[in-house]
């Protein structure tokens, strides 16, 4: 039966064990360190530091709570051929004990044997799969007061992840099927039921599992994208072209609403660069017109005929010219007395002279 340690009893041994000690040997001041561990409620194991008694062989008495006297160590641990330790076979139980070198005691303790347990190693393990998730079982052991832990990684992973409970039934989620993962489990004690001075278990041994089953070992795997990468990027890409598309549209829509103005500079090569916007002196030398010049007062009997003539000289129309219709002007004018015809020509704008009338088309231009 298991049984525990008053508390008032605990306080009081954390008071009394030191695992080093110094004592007088020999009128000289020395250390002797102690290590205690109590294997599994079962063996209980003291050593001390034979290196500075290389020379001496130490001697260990010890009783349990229901012995009347001490008695010498069964099982001694024997460093370079001499006493290093005691091996006892011990319940959870209190133990005294003290270490002498021949006559002299060196060091006397009394503490309960679970605040030094080292719990065995989890047995049968056994992996039940469920897609993503694992569920780890072994057998429980029989003492109160511990717990079951159990790490996994994979080959992504850089450090173990742990999950505890205190029976032995732990099931891990969140796995991914297409990876492979290192498991193992120990046996932890919990501080408040045997203080801080226990030892967890010694692991398991380091089993390999990919997609439910066991494998031999698990090979470096290239690192794959996760899910929600591989399913927001179409996404993305698709949300990106709807607005490019609609973008695309607008600009159509708009030019279809509202055109553009045009730029005059692309429409008018040259009234800008060449001459400031002076549309007339653009004109004369970009659509062949002659300027008229000045006439003097010998000129000014010239023909009015002569000189538009000469203004409108570069038009290549299908109406009749203007001479032809200076010649028309002048005969009708020597028959009727200057009356213009009465029948107009076709082919364009009337333009007005004086008493003349001229018919241009899109082509002509007329200086006054």
């Amino acid at each position: 039966m298991t049984s525990f340690f008053p508390l008032w009893a605990a306080a009081t041994i954390l008071l009394l064990v030191d695992l080093t000690v110094s004592e007088d040997i020999g009128g000289a001041g020395e250390e002797i360190q102690l290590q205690l561990i109590y294997f599994n409620f079962e063996t209980m194991q003291v050593t001390w530091n034979a290196s500075k008694y290389s020379e001496t062989n130490l001697t260990f008495f010890y009783k349990l709570s229901e012995d009347e006297v001490h008695q010498n160590c069964p099982n001694y641990i024997l460093y370079q051929h001499h006493t290093a330790g005691c091996i006892l076979e011990a319940g959870d139980d209190v133990l005294d004990f003290y270490i002498s070198n021949g006559t002299h005691s060196l060091h006397t303790m009394s503490l309960w044997t679970s605040s030094y347990l080292k719990p065995s190693s989890p047995k049968d393990v056994n992996f039940l799969w469920n897609h993503v998730a694992v569920t780890v079982t072994c057998s429980d052991l029989i003492h109160n007061g511990l717990l079951y832990e159990i790490q996994h990684r994979s080959n992504f992973d850089t450090e173990w992840q742990s999950k505890e409970k205190d029976t032995c039934n732990v099931t891990i989620d969140g796995l991914d099927d297409e990876k492979c993962y290192y498991f193992r489990a120990r046996v932890k004690t919990k501080e408040s039921t045997y203080g801080t001075d226990t030892y967890p278990s010694d692991w398991t041994e380091v089993t390999h599992w990919q997609r439910g089953q066991l494998r031999d070992l698990c090979l470096q795997e290239k690192k794959a994208f996760p899910k929600y990468i591989l399913i927001s990027s179409p996404v993305a890409i698709l949300t990106s072209a709807f607005l490019l598309v609609s973008l695309w549209k607008r600009q159509r829509v708009k030019k279809l609403l509202i055109p553009s103005v045009p730029d005059p500079k692309f429409t008018f090569p040259g009234l800008f660069e060449d001459h400031k916007g002076n549309f007339q002196e653009w004109i004369r030398d970009t659509q062949n017109v002659v300027p008229l010049n000045k006439m003097e007062d010998g000129d000014k009997d010239c023909a009015m005929e002569d000189v538009m003539v000469a203004q409108l000289v570069k038009v290549e129309v299908d109406t009749p010219t203007i001479a032809q219709l200076g010649l028309q002007m002048g005969e009708e004018k020597a028959r009727d007395s200057g009356q213009l015809p009465h029948q107009l020509l076709h082919g364009g704008d009337v333009v007005f002279l004086g008493d003349f009338r001229f018919v241009t088309n899109d082509d002509a231009y007329v200086m006054l």
